[in-house]
């Protein structure tokens, strides 16, 4: 193996140990209601449903889509691959649309919802592209749109390490809340941007 395949399967690796992580921890807070904090409570007591098919939806969408980006996985199965990119797409439509509608009712103020509810609409319409090009047979599109569409997904997880690093840093929630509806998606979308850059170079 080279170092630079080392490093990329130390990546994924990474990616999907923290997926793993995160997608535990959201379906937990749809089915155990004793490690739910305050916040959660709020949200359950004020959108039932469509938290609940967030959490779902999103738990289930971080473990399909890192499982995507695995080279040897998707040579070696490609049977599977497609199912799950099934799944996928199905994930990221209810969890989509719940989070649109939760941005609505989102803490912070107009920025956090703008935030939030914005990244409802480019997660949707990445995937929606990204689907749309792959019945095309169209690889190449597809894979950059299903890149920027799982750099949104993965944007439950840096929201959870931006979140405890501002309230380290004293920063209070109303504060950083805002902020952070767009810290946890938008540099994900830069950098997706800067791989293609590099790529085409």
């Amino acid at each position: 193996m080279t170092i630079n395949a080392g490093i990329k399967s130390t990546g994924w690796y990474l990616m999907l140990f923290a997926a793993i992580g995160v997608s535990a921890y959201a379906l937990s807070l749809g089915f155990l209601p004793a490690i739910r904090n305050g916040f959660v409570d709020n949200m359950l007591l004020t959108t039932p449903s469509a938290a609940l098919l967030h959490f779902l939806g999103g738990g289930i969408v971080l473990l399909a889509g890192a499982s995507q980006f695995h080279k040897g996985w998707r040579t070696r199965y490609p049977r599977l691959h497609r199912w799950l990119g099934r799944v996928y797409v199905g994930g990221v439509l209810i969890g989509g649309i719940a989070g649109l509608y939760l941005a609505f009712f989102a803490s912070g103020g107009l920025a956090a919802r703008f935030g939030f509810g914005l990244l409802a609409v480019l997660w949707l319409v990445s995937t929606a592209l990204a689907f749309r090009y792959i019945l095309k047979r169209d690889i190449k599109l597809h894979q950059r749109w299903m890149i920027r569409s799982y750099a949104m997904t993965l944007g439950a997880v840096t929201l959870r390490i931006w979140l405890p690093l501002f309230l380290m840093l004293g920063v209070p929630f109303d504060q950083a809340y805002p902020a952070i509806a767009w810290l946890a998606w938008v540099p994900n979308l830069i950098i997706a941007e800067w791989v293609f850059l590099r790529s085409r170079q």
